[in-house]
């Protein structure tokens, strides 16, 4: 039965894990390049996706420890303090990934789907005030304002936003090396009596 639990325990860590380490860590560079150009409806798909990724898959995660201490069980090692640093690690892991790696995705991408609405209405507007300005050769629309202003405080509102991706991407690698620790540990197994 140990051998059933340890195979569906490292499936489980291969399958639930794997995903969501690979999308955390590819979501920050694809919220600046959304960031960057609102108008990309790709670079915004791509951010849900990694998203729902992240999200259901964390979900799915749930089995990993599960599974984990059915096989701890079975081998005889619940006290062992390899396997107690480890169901720690994985515990802070999880808090990582819940409080802060997720909200900030689900922040981020509020901000592109704002950005790209936004963009859309500032185009939208700047067309009908260059439309109707008369004054275009002194560079003002017709109510005085420069053109593009409205560009500018789009640009500003989303300026911000980069920060926010640097700070996901630090907390995304907080979680990956968590779990890459966890990893070395299970197979190290330090201080172990049931062999390497």
């Amino acid at each position: 039965m140990t051998k059933f639990f340890l195979v569906l325990h490292v499936l489980a860590a291969i399958v639930a894990v794997g995903p969501v380490t690979v999308a955390a860590s590819m979501f920050p560079p694809g919220a600046r390049r959304a960031l960057a150009d609102p108008r990309d409806q790709r670079a915004a798909e791509t951010l849900r996706l990694l998203h729902r990724i992240c999200r259901v898959y964390a979900g799915l995660g749930i089995a990993v420890p599960v599974l984990g201490l059915a096989t701890a069980m079975s081998m005889g090692v619940l006290g062992d303090a390899w396997l107690i640093a480890s169901m720690a690690l994985t515990g802070i892991a999880a808090a990582v990934l819940l409080a802060l790696v997720l909200p900030r995705q689900e922040e981020l991408l509020e901000a592109v789907e704002s950005a790209a609405g936004a963009d859309a209405t500032t185009e939208v507007a700047a067309a009908t005030e260059v439309a109707a300005a008369t004054e275009v050769a002194t560079g003002t629309t017709g109510a005085g304002a420069p053109i593009g202003a409205t560009d500018t405080t789009t640009s500003a509102g989303v300026a911000a936003n980069p920060r926010a991706t640097v700070r996901l991407a630090m907390f995304t690698g907080i979680f990956n090396l968590l779990w890459a620790t966890v990893t070395i540990l299970m197979i190290v197994r330090p201080g172990s009596t049931t062999g390497a």
